[in-house]
């Protein structure tokens, strides 16, 4: 089972969300509107990323949805 990682520093309004540990060779790349993605170095596969500036009840993640289930339930849709 997948684990996510999910780090809230109050002081520095700084949310980090990692699928992946962090790695040391990973390379940071900012998205834009304070968003920035972390991707492993070596394959550039996205690993995390961290929302400057959040507080609880940003809009930022007003399109983030969350599903819980088992893998034989996620199909692909027909």
């Amino acid at each position: 089972m997948a684990q996510i990682k999910v780090f809230y520093e109050p002081e520095t309004e700084l949310l980090s969300v990692f699928w992946q540990v962090p790695r040391r060779s990973q390379v940071a790349t900012e998205l834009g509107d304070g968003v920035v993605l972390f991707k492993d170095g070596v394959s550039g596969e996205p690993i995390g990323l961290e929302i400057l500036s959040y507080r609880p009840g940003d809009a930022r993640f007003d399109a983030v949805s969350v599903e819980i289930g088992r893998v034989g339930s996620m199909q692909p849709a027909s």
